[in-house]
């Protein structure tokens, strides 16, 4: 990932250094088993935990020999050793320490992941119920339909959110497996004990069968959530985005000062944050998949997925932790015009009461289908004309022989709409 989307905690876990850190630990924790096994001598063991350690430009100078870079790094680590080298790689295969030392690395990565989560829904909760009360228009189709609450909408996010975070601990769990099952998955040169062990110390779960690498759909489904994730923040960024419409101006992203929205139009103040975000969401996708395409390896082994996850793995935690950070950011700052809200109800003159006065009609006595044959009309008719709603009603003899002049004021009174707003909060747990 380009450095500019890559906040450090989350990089630091995929540098080269980081990545031959874990792979030199799979091989110490492999040789560690042996020796529990009685293969490899204590003392050999305890001077590899001391002594080996690598040379990156070393092993790279290998690799423009060996064109094989667990084979350039095992040399370079044996040339740190004494005669205890002859144990280095002692058994393995070298998916065997790759695929396990990256579930390790992902492992890493998504305790940052899980932090991030974790505060993104705390946020959500906290902004929901700031604006549990605060009423808003409902939109379908992009047009108004029927009053609700900012807070209701933030409900919903963190709803989403919540499901999101139980989809991940679930994808987390299936990729933080680890196999030393040899060549072709049959133990036939190690131990199934070694694998055990090296999983255990590395807090991995041994794959319950294998080849000679981990199965991909565990990386497919993998990716697939953090795709489904970073798509419910476009959702809620493209959400905000249709809300800073100047015509509409009911949230705004915060414009901190001294912050520019264009290079020729210094009045611009632009969602760029959340513009941000639905790109970095379509990245994601791609990369979902990529990781489909992983899947399908010839036999017992191929490497046509490892240069596309030398990518995508790295690329997807990072894009998704840069993700929950700036849109978090977002969220908590987000600055919000309730007066606009307000107003932009009254823009349709009443008309987004139609349902309740035709209910109100029904409950009354009469038939659905006249009910509606005389409200429609008279919902285009203020419309058309600008006229409010109510005053077409209130002048229309079709709607007075039926309707009492409180009953009308009941149709056009907005908290009607809002009276389950605290159930459906309690329903979710937001009380």
């Amino acid at each position: 990932m380009i450095e500019r989307y890559t906040r450090e905690e989350m990089g630091s876990i995929w540098t080269e250094e980081n990545k031959f850190n874990a792979w030199l630990e799979v091989e110490i924790l492999a040789c560690e088993a042996w020796s529990e096994l009685g293969i490899i001598p204590a003392g050999d063991v305890e001077k590899m935990r001391k002594d080996a350690s690598f040379n990156m430009d070393r092993i790279y100078e290998i690799e423009q020999e060996t064109r094989h870079d667990v084979v350039a790094f095992t040399r370079a680590v044996s040339e740190s050793l004494g005669d205890e080298r002859k144990w280095v790689h002692y058994g393995l295969t070298s998916t065997d320490v790759v695929d396990t030392a990256l579930s390790y690395q992902l492992k890493q990565a998504n305790a940052i992941i899980r932090k991030d989560l974790t505060n993104f829904v705390q946020i959500l909760k906290d902004k929901a119920m700031e604006h549990k009360h605060t009423v808003m228009m409902g939109r379908t189709h992009g047009v108004h339909a029927e009053p609700t609450t900012f807070g209701l909408k933030l409900a919903l996010w963190y709803e989403e959110m919540k499901r999101n975070l139980d989809r991940f601990e679930q994808a987390a769990a299936g990729i933080e497996f680890g196999k030393l099952s040899g060549a072709v998955g049959t133990y036939a040169n190690i131990d199934p004990f070694v694998e055990k062990y090296v999983c255990e110390k590395l807090g991995l779960t041994p794959a319950p069968v294998s080849t000679q690498t981990l199965q991909r759909d565990r990386h497919a489904d993998y990716v697939s959530t953090l795709a489904l994730i970073g798509t419910s923040i476009e959702k809620f960024a493209t959400e905000i985005r249709g809300l800073q419409k100047t015509e509409t101006r009911e949230a705004e992203e915060f414009f901190a000062k001294g912050q520019k929205g264009s290079s020729a139009m210094p009045h611009k103040r632009n969602p760029i944050g959340s513009e941000n975000m639905t790109g970095m969401a379509r990245v994601l996708r791609g990369y979902m998949l990529t990781s489909y395409e992983n899947v399908s390896l010839w036999h017992e082994r191929d490497i046509s997925h490892s240069s596309a996850e030398r990518v995508i793995l790295p690329d997807a935690t990072i894009a998704l932790n840069y993700m929950l950070n700036r849109f978090s950011n977002i969220v908590k700052n987000l600055t919000v015009f309730p007066e606009n809200m307000k107003r932009n109800i009254d823009r349709t003159h009443g008309v987004i009461f139609s349902q309740r006065v035709l209910l109100t009609l029904i409950t009354k006595g009469m038939a659905r289908e006249e009910a509606y044959d005389i409200v429609q009309p008279t919902a285009m008719e203020a419309w058309e004309t600008e006229t409010h709603f109510r005053q077409l009603i209130e002048n229309d003899t079709r709607f007075t022989s039926m309707l009492t002049k409180a009953e009308i004021d009941d149709c056009f009174d907005y908290t009607y709409h809002l009276k389950n707003v605290d159930q459906i909060f309690e329903r979710i747990g937001l009380s």
